[in-house]
């Protein structure tokens, strides 16, 4: 099946505000804003939407508000809709909703929807790297410090989610939605990645350690460059954020990461330069330490001179 990868994450809280700010700072582009809810997107058009909990258009919450709602996947072409719908309609609801798009729930209640995608292409500033020994990686002459740039994240990256069976998930995902696992801790969960897409993961779901079973743990978004997303993350801790976890480099994926907490029921991250496979890639299995999880850490700070004060 031709899924992509996600189109929208779908949020329901009570406070609007404190989303729409954290939405604002983080370095995304405002679609809608009304009494009841928001629209953010990326440069690719991919987003998130947050919603009053009462709002009409959610689906019912499996887990206590502030919290994920729905995952939209964005799919290649009609005959993709149909056959998800096709193969998901054998022993679950599936809902035809507006604008074409179909909505059913995984294994652990979720609300999953799919849609024709809108992603757009894109062609993102970004700055090369001068290598020593190499021809130059960007032009004579190009100074790549900008103090005042403010990066806008380039498209939606993964969402990663509690799972009350975390083998019961991944065979859902794998058998029936045609996803691909990439790798997995084994104390903790899959890495998945649907066929249209060669990122490592667009999703990672994680044994819960107890009840509630099931809710959001972290999304976000990629950047364009490391430098990029270093920025943004500084930017967004300076604007008050608390950064729960980063900077750093994670060792599946490869991704740079930065996690802050959020107004969404889970940490929002930052993240730049994950890898990418083919279905010749083999999963890797390890548990969970702290040299399989990040190749190094970081510490956020302040700016300062030298000589001044710390």
């Amino acid at each position: 099946m031709k899924i992509l990868g996600p189109d929208f994450f779908i949020f329901a809280a009570d406070d609007l505000s404190a989303c729409t700010k954290c939405l604002d700072d983080y370095g995304l582009i405002q679609v809608e804003h009304g009494t009841n809810g928001a629209i953010y997107t990326a440069q690719d058009g991919t987003g998130v939407m947050v919603f009053e909990p009462s709002d009409g258009r959610l689906p019912a919450p499996i887990a206590a508000d502030p919290n994920i709602r729905e995952v939209r996947y964005g799919v290649a072409d009609k005959a993709t809709l149909e056959a998800i719908g096709a193969e998901l309609s054998k022993d679950r609801d599936v809902k035809a909703l507006p604008d074409g798009v179909v909505r059913s729930t995984d294994e652990d209640g979720y609300p999953i929807s799919f849609q024709i995608s809108v992603r757009r292409a894109i062609d993102p500033p970004r700055h090369g790297v001068n290598v020593p020994g190499l021809p130059a990686g960007r032009p004579i002459n190009d100074a790549a410090a900008d103090d005042g740039e403010r990066p806008i994240a380039c498209t939606l990256s993964h969402v990663v989610a509690f799972t009350a069976d975390k083998r019961r998930a991944e065979r859902f995902y794998t058998q029936r939605l045609g996803f691909r696992l990439s790798d997995e801790f084994t104390d903790l969960g899959p890495f998945m990645r649907p066929a249209g897409s060669d990122e490592h993961h667009t999703l990672f779901l994680i044994q819960a350690p107890g009840a509630p079973p099931v809710g959001l743990q972290h999304f976000t978004f990629h950047f364009a460059t490391v430098n990029e997303y270093l920025k943004a993350g500084w930017q967004f801790a300076f604007k008050g954020h608390r950064s729960a976890w980063g900077p750093g480099r994670h060792v599946f994926g490869s991704n740079y990461f930065w996690y802050f907490q959020s107004p969404f029921g889970g940490l929002i991250e930052f993240d730049a330069d994950m890898d990418r496979h083919d279905d010749t890639w083999q999963p890797r299995r390890l548990p969970v330490t702290e040299d399989t999880t990040q190749t190094f850490l970081l510490q956020y700070a302040n700016k300062w001179v030298p000589g001044g004060p710390h």
